[in-house]
């Protein structure tokens, strides 16, 4: 067993992220846990629970996660919703293809767990159409806001462009595209305030996974009772 391992037990969880704030809403710091059950010879880790210290009382609140094995479980401690008290969020790398990532945030204000934002929530809520058109084009819409994106893709090359489309620049036959879950989340205070907001990824796909055209960047913003969609823009690479 490699030294990583050492005095670990199999099948006992571990300390694999620790953060410290109030969470709580008592102005003392909270001591903020992710444990899991580590894979011996394998970054790979199982059962991964929130545990959450409270800083005054010492009494701790267990709190499962719905999907609960990946890679590199982290923790941020911030204020997403404006009332001054850290939330919790946790980030989970699947080590798929496509580097899609599960993200929860908790609200834990008076040491009651409040869900108030999963990723699959989000993935749900925030579908696209991705189509090839005529002319070297790929036509991103986003549904939740009815928003239209025209990718130019004539810089690709002559082998990825041929199989796709006739001398005349029209397409063989109609090809889709699609646009992954969540690839990334991460909090971003733009205006300066002390809340942050939150900046998802999606990555663009044309004929398979592999096949990247761009990312979908959506600004999500913390509105009473919920994340709103603040901006929406795509990023695509230069050439």
């Amino acid at each position: 067993m490699s030294n990583y391992y050492a005095g670990m037990h199999i099948n006992t969880p571990n300390v694999v992220s620790f953060a410290r704030g109030d969470v709580t809403g008592d102005r003392v710091p909270d001591n903020v846990y992710l444990t899991g059950v580590m894979t011996p010879d394998s970054p790979f880790i199982q059962n991964i629970t929130l545990l959450v210290q409270d800083g005054r009382s010492g009494a701790v609140t267990r709190v499962p996660l719905g999907e609960n094995a990946g890679y590199n479980p982290t923790l941020f401690l911030g204020d997403f919703t404006g009332n001054g008290v850290d939330d919790i969020l946790i980030s989970i790398a699947t080590g798929g293809s496509g580097g899609i990532m599960y993200h929860y945030i908790y609200s834990f204000v008076d040491n009651e767990p409040k869900l108030i934002f999963d990723f699959d929530a989000y993935n749900e809520q925030y579908q696209y159409e991705v189509s090839y058109q005529d002319h070297y084009k790929v036509k991103v819409v986003s549904l939740i806001n009815n928003e239209t994106y025209i990718i130019d893709i004539s810089a690709r090359g002559s082998e990825y462009l041929d199989e796709i489309y006739d001398e005349n620049g029209k397409l063989k036959s109609p090809i889709t595209g699609f646009v992954n879950p969540l690839s990334g989340l991460y909090p971003v205070d733009f205006d300066y305030n002390q809340q942050f907001e939150l900046l998802a990824y999606q990555r663009i796909a044309g004929r398979y996974n592999a096949d990247s055209l761009g990312y979908v960047l959506n600004t999500l913003a913390w509105s009473g009772n919920r994340f709103g969609l603040q901006n929406q823009y795509v990023a695509i690479f230069g050439s």
